[in-house]
């Protein structure tokens, strides 16, 4: 049975509500360990420079997080039937937990003050650092791009893309990655951060938009 020949049962918006619900879960569940680790390891408030962490934590933080992925993996592989609906539904859900990640810490520990307050991302391989405005712009467009290419899937199409869109898609992936990994300083050494790039972020996100365009066009266009 192809896409357009699914039931109402079978309907997008289903699975994109279940999705939603389980990345909205998720992120209270980390955040809830972040409250746990904050209460450790900063009692007074979060700040940079960071505390030197030495101890088991960090390894099982790293395995957390390599949980944490593997779950939104196996969310995504329940909810699609083919390779770009399965990623299609890991990026949404991934976007609505990050996201949810920082409201559900704001409201138990009224943290991020601004958007513009750093925060540890990720441990593998680096320390990932960088405001908070950072990780929320790439999964607001990461939210956009996995409807909509749902939505495209449900119509019948098959979603279509090419060379230059798949460079530009890891131009962009380095490039913020860089941004993020750069400040070895402030990741492994005790400093304040240096002053993001958001210029960087700009580009990475810029790349991911006309990677996007030009893959979405080329779908519509095959049909």
């Amino acid at each position: 049975m192809n896409y357009s020949q699914r039931t109402s049962a079978d309907k997008p918006i289903r699975k994109i509500l279940w999705v939603t619900i389980f990345g909205i879960a998720m992120a209270f569940v980390e955040s809830a360990v972040v409250v746990y680790l904050r209460k450790i390891y900063y009692p007074d408030d979060f700040r940079f420079p960071l505390k030197p962490i030495f101890d088991t934590l960090i390894i099982v933080e790293v395995f957390r997080e390599i949980a944490t992925i593997l779950m939104l993996i196996a969310v995504a592989a329940i909810a699609g039937k083919k390779l770009w609906e399965r990623l299609s539904y890991f990026l949404l859900c991934f976007a609505i937990w990050d996201i949810f990640y920082y409201i559900w810490l704001k409201v138990l520990l009224n943290w991020p003050s601004t958007l513009l307050d750093w925060d540890i991302l990720f441990l593998m391989p680096l320390p990932w650092i960088a405001p908070v405005i950072a990780p929320v712009s790439v999964s607001v467009l990461m939210i956009v791009f996995s409807l909509k290419i749902i939505q495209l899937l449900h119509k019948g199409y098959e979603f279509k893309t090419g060379l230059i869109p798949c460079l530009l898609t890891l131009a962009g992936a380095v490039i913020i990655l860089f941004s993020f990994v750069r400040d070895t300083g402030a990741t492994l050494h005790q400093k304040l951060p240096q002053p993001y790039m958001y210029g960087l972020l700009l580009m990475g996100e810029l790349f991911y938009i006309l990677a996007f365009m030009i893959s979405y066009l080329k779908t519509i266009r095959a049909k």
